[in-house]
């Protein structure tokens, strides 16, 4: 069901909302958070897909910001509420906003959040200098940004890693976790040799490759390089380098990871690209912070940086 309310306030979307409920119209599940989405009017119906898909696993309420005009229009507020089977298993309130409204995001969506629950902010392509220190962002537990979506991805993971707040995650984070679950399994089988060099392959602007190049060179305590790929799609390859032998993760196609290690028989395991709604439900599954990213962030690219190790290879 979907109810368009132009020239509206939030009071009055509010009002419908429960009147919803009390008829009967939305089914009344328990809701786990707020999930706030501040988006470009063209980003809106590709976070409210991401969004639904992620409420079935973690039941929320989804508030859609969205300029509909410039700063100097009149006040206005457009609001639409979808809730049945087109919001997943959560509702979802998409408000477009005119003129000095937009200068006021957090007073805006204050009435319509749940009462006693946790807030989460995503901002789906582009975010504030400094997340936290956002009107909408301050509200929040947890800030998820998406550096891949950004216009320029590698400047603003590290303008994030600059301006780092406990909550403060990024999706990026999220679509390496199964590759960090692979190469800690691997190095966990013999020879326990100590790793000397680690090289991450792959599409340039992919901020991925940063993160998980970080992470092992942070922990590994070995040099990381970065090559980028020309033509390539995320993460194509992970290369440990030790005395013994190489232990190569290799992923051409973005959808089957081989892994190499000298000594030992090839294995294939299924390990597609993640899509988006996949990153977004992960980062939703803990809304405490996550002391790995922020080292990784905050310490691990400032040592792949200092080691400038990144080079582009031409197809």
């Amino acid at each position: 069901m979907i109810i368009d309310m132009p020239e509206t306030t939030t009071t009055a979307v509010d009002k419908r909302l429960v009147r919803l409920r009390d008829e009967g119209g939305a089914v009344a599940l328990g809701r786990v958070l707020t999930l706030i989405v501040v988006a470009d009017a063209d980003d809106v119906e590709m976070a409210v897909d991401a969004a639904n898909d992620a409420s079935r696993e973690h039941p929320c309420r989804v508030i859609v910001l969205a300029a509909a005009g410039g700063p100097d229009d009149e006040p206005r507020l457009d609001a639409q509420i979808r809730v049945g089977g087109d919001a997943g298993a959560s509702e979802v309130v998409i408000l477009r906003t005119s003129g000095p409204l937009q200068d006021e995001p957090d007073s805006v969506v204050m009435p319509l959040l749940l009462p006693d629950a946790p807030i989460v902010v995503w901002w789906p392509r582009e975010a504030p200098e400094v997340p936290s220190a956002d009107r909408v962002g301050r509200m929040a537990q947890r800030r998820v940004t998406d550096s891949i979506m950004s216009a320029d991805p590698e400047a603003m993971i590290r303008r994030l890693a600059q301006n780092y707040a406990e909550g403060d995650t990024d999706l990026a984070w999220a679509r390496v976790t199964l590759w960090r679950g692979l190469l800690a399994a691997a190095l966990e089988q013999p020879p326990y040799e100590p790793v000397t060099g680690v090289v991450v392959e792959g599409e340039k602007g992919h901020t991925s490759l940063d993160l998980l190049a970080a992470w092992l060179g942070a922990r590994l305590h070995c040099p990381a390089r970065i090559v980028h790929h020309e033509g390539a799609k995320a993460i194509t390859k992970v290369t440990l380098e030790r005395k013994a032998g190489t232990i190569v993760l290799d992923r051409p196609d973005g959808r089957i990871v081989t892994i190499r290690q000298t000594g030992a028989p090839d294995r294939r395991i299924a390990l597609p690209i993640r899509k988006l709604d996949e990153a977004l439900i992960e980062e939703l599954r803990r809304l405490d912070p996550d002391e790995i990213f922020e080292e990784v962030l905050t310490k691990g690219l400032p040592l792949l940086d200092a080691g400038a190790q990144a080079e582009t290879v031409s197809a």
